[in-house]
This record gives structure tokens, C-alpha cells and sequence, in this order.
């Protein structure tokens, strides 16, 4: 079995992802904002155009991130966005109930996102290809019902934080 190019362009962008969550310390904010501008399209275009196998597997993605190095993630992200990291999010499903703005972080979201990537990569690593196209379908499975919702959502601030603070400081 061979990996289709849409399942190796996938492994390849997760993978680039969490090199760049990892470097993100090293990275100015509008660097930073624009570098996830670059990816998370790639990221879900490639997940959504992913064909994966509709049939039974008991393959899984084994969580292989730390809470620690979570967090330790989070909060460099956290501090690399400053000011601008919470945003108020009008796509959760509590928001209908509420009579306040929900509000959610940008390195929240791209922690979870990198959680989810981290985990994938490191289960992918070193696999037959057979298993590796069972977890790039388990991915998928996991864009459709969860994470593709969290990479719109924190795409949206990203997108208002770049368009509206850092194109403005050239102009």
C-alpha cells in the first residue's frame, strides 16, 4: 500500500505545524501570525480533501503529549500574543445559552491543535504505511467532529489580528 500524495501533504503540514508551535518562543508576533496564516488553510484543505477509508478500523491515535509540555506550549504562545491573545468566540455551542460573551485564547486553540498533530505525528512515526493511512483516516475523522471547528474559529482572530493590527502599522 502507498500513501496518497493528500495523506503525505497532510503528515507533512502536521508536522510543520508542530515545528513551528515548538519554535514559537523564537518568534515575533506578527512573524507568528502570519507563519499560522500560511499553514492552518494548507492544514485544512489538505484534511478536508483527505479521502478517508469508510470502512471499520480499531486503529487509534495514542495521546502521547504531556499536560506539561502543554502548557508549556500554551504559554509560550500566550506570550508571544500578548494583548491580543483572547478573542470572544461566537461559534461554541454554549454561546446560544449565554447572556455573556464567551471568550477563548488563541494559544488555547493552537495548543489544541498541536495537541491533536502531536499525537498523530508521534503515532505515526516509524509505522507501516497501512497503519499510517489508518491514522491520517482516525485524523480525519477527528477534523470532521472536532478540530476543523477550532482551526476556523482561532483562523478568524488570527485573520482580524493580522488585517487590522499588523497591516495597519505599515500603511
Amino acid at each position: 500500500m502507498k500513501l496518497s500524495p493528500n495523506s503525505l501533504t497532510f503528515i507533512a503540514l502536521t508536522n510543520e505545524y508542530c515545528q513551528a508551535i515548538e519554535s514559537v518562543a523564537t518568534y515575533e508576533r506578527d512573524y507568528f501570525v502570519a507563519l499560522m496564516l500560511k499553514l492552518l488553510p494548507r492544514i485544512y484543505i489538505t484534511a478536508s480533501d483527505v479521502e478517508a477509508d469508510s470502512g471499520y478500523s480499531d486503529c487509534y491515535i495514542d495521546s502521547q503529549l504531556d499536560e506539561e509540555t502543554y502548557l508549556q506550549v500554551r504559554d509560550a504562545i500566550a506570550q508571544v500574543m500578548g494583548d491580543e491573545d483572547v478573542y470572544l468566540e461566537v461559534m461554541v455551542a454554549d454561546m446560544k445559552y449565554s447572556d455573556v460573551p464567551i471568550a477563548t485564547s488563541i494559544s488555547e486553540n493552537l495548543s489544541d491543535l498541536y495537541q491533536e498533530f502531536y499525537n498523530f505525528i508521534a503515532s505515526a512515526r516509524d509505522m507501516p504505511t497501512d497503519v499510517q493511512q489508518e491514522l491520517v483516516d482516525v485524523c480525519k475523522e477527528n477534523f470532521c467532529n472536532y478540530w476543523s471547528q477550532t482551526l476556523c474559529n482561532v483562523l478568524r482572530s488570527l485573520n482580524n489580528i493580522y488585517y487590522n493590527t499588523t497591516l495597519n502599522n505599515e500603511y
